[in-house]
């Protein structure tokens, strides 16, 4: 069936939609025909598919028909209303916005940590949030080893994360205040340029923003385990790509950090990047467009008996989005999922 499959790109004019297209060329998706739908202000432009380019076509109620997979970065209230008339046409849904990640109809998934969650979808799988999906990525192979009962994490989130008007407000303020001039601040609150600003998304009743709660409770669903303990403070700063975080973990068995190392550098999806005297660590300078997360400055917390530190980055645009979202496209072909089945919950 494979070799037969129509898929679509929604958000394709995004700067995620066109990391979507471009990994599916360059991994050979098996599809035989890629679609790129956006909204009617796009309508008639054209993105960039390996050495050729497609025609952006309006996003529509009736879209869907004759479309087996698609790919949604458009956004939390296009995905609310499209996702479900595509699951309702008969074409599986991944998707990348926050509409979806907790609702208990659909799975969270990342291929490399929890792939058979995907044997149950109805239709309409969540891709997790950038910052989760790297963390995860790294805690899976300790949690299955050790049993992880607490993360404190605190992130160091590039601009990209806000889509391409991120990128934009960081070079606009930079020349402005190169030239002398106030810079403009329409995006964040604040300036970021040589700043960094502790908020992500809005703040919640508890004082903690909507992005440090997604780490939260996403974490909990993907491991299935509501005895993780997760407290996060996620920090938006000067960079264009790939996103930091440094972890800390409490585990129920003790692991040192050497344990760890191996561990890692065992574990699908990750490349352990680690010699303190060597000066090796990753940085996300290094990792734009690379596929792995990359781990390093693994070491004991001596403040508690079970304790270690690490330092995660990955490309938030790649593997936290794009990528992983055509992985779970591909694990869906291997298991012969790309159906919606008879049991879907989504209608029109």
């Amino acid at each position: 069936m494979s070799e037969n499959l129509t898929v679509a790109v929604v958000g394709a004019t995004g700067a995620v939609g066109r990391e979507m297209l471009k990994t599916l060329h360059d991994r050979a998706f098996p599809a035989a025909r890629v679609r790129a739908f956006a909204s009617a202000r796009s309508a008639g432009s054209r993105v960039p598919f390996g050495d050729d380019e497609l025609v952006v076509e309006e996003l529509k109620e009736d879209s869907f028909a004759g479309i087996d997979l698609a790919l949604f970065s458009a956004g939390g209230s296009t995905s609310e209303k499209f996702a479900p008339l595509a699951a309702a046409a008969g074409c599986v849904v991944v998707d990348n916005s926050s509409a979806w990640r907790m609702d208990p109809r659909c799975p969270l998934v990342v291929p490399e940590v929890n792939p058979d969650a995907l044997d149950a979808h109805a239709g309409i799988i969540a891709n997790p949030n950038c910052s989760t999906i790297q963390m995860v990525v790294a805690l899976k192979p300790i949690h299955d080893a050790a049993g992880i009962r607490r993360v404190v994490v605190s992130t160091y989130q590039a601009v990209s994360g806000t889509g391409q008007k991120g990128i934009e407000e960081l070079e606009r303020q930079v020349r402005d205040l190169f030239n002398g001039r106030d810079p403009e601040n329409k995006v964040y609150p604040y300036r970021i340029a040589f700043n960094a600003l502790p908020h992500i998304d809005v703040f919640l009743e508890n004082d903690y923003t909507k992005e440090e709660m997604k780490m939260v409770n996403e974490t909990v669903k993907i491991l299935d385990d509501p005895s993780v303990k997760v407290t996060a403070t996620c920090v938006r700063v000067p960079v264009f790509f790939c996103h930091a975080e440094a972890v800390n973990v409490e585990t129920a068995k003790k692991m040192t950090p050497k344990e760890a190392r191996i561990l890692l550098s065992q574990a699908p999806g990750v490349r352990v990047f680690d010699n303190p005297r060597e000066l090796l660590y990753p940085m996300p300078a290094d990792c734009i467009g690379e596929d792995p997360v990359f781990v390093g400055r693994i070491r004991e917390d001596e403040t508690v008996d079970n304790g270690l530190n690490m330092w995660i980055v990955a490309d938030n645009v790649r593997k936290g989005a794009a990528l992983n979202a055509v992985q779970i496209a591909e694990e869906l072909v291997r298991r012969g999922l790309v159906r919606v089945p008879d049991r879907t919950v989504f209608t029109a």
